[in-house]
């Protein structure tokens, strides 16, 4: 079996994030937009996957819940690292 799992390659002007395993297969792009500038483009692909998971959560879709129970994916909001940091250094 080829590799699997999750492979993040860069991209012209983004990221493509593949997801591979021996029964699903697919590709997930991320580009810059409005939200992401105030990320380095090394971890764009973090940003907007935290930021779209969050953002789709906070709809509190029974639809949307569902199929997420479904895959078993479960996504909460955590405290930025550098607020901590920063908090806890002065």
């Amino acid at each position: 079996m080829a590799t699997s799992g999750i492979t993040v390659k860069q991209d012209s002007g983004g990221k493509r994030v593949e997801l591979q395993c021996e029964h699903r297969n697919g590709l997930l792009y991320v580009v810059p937009t409005d939200t992401s500038w105030v990320c380095s483009p090394e971890l764009m692909h973090a940003h907007a996957l935290a930021g779209f998971f969050g953002d789709l959560v906070e709809l509190d879709d029974q639809r949307t819940n569902e199929i997420m129970q479904r895959w078993g994916l479960y996504y909460r909001r955590r405290p930025n690292q550098a607020v901590e940091s920063e908090e806890g250094s002065g």
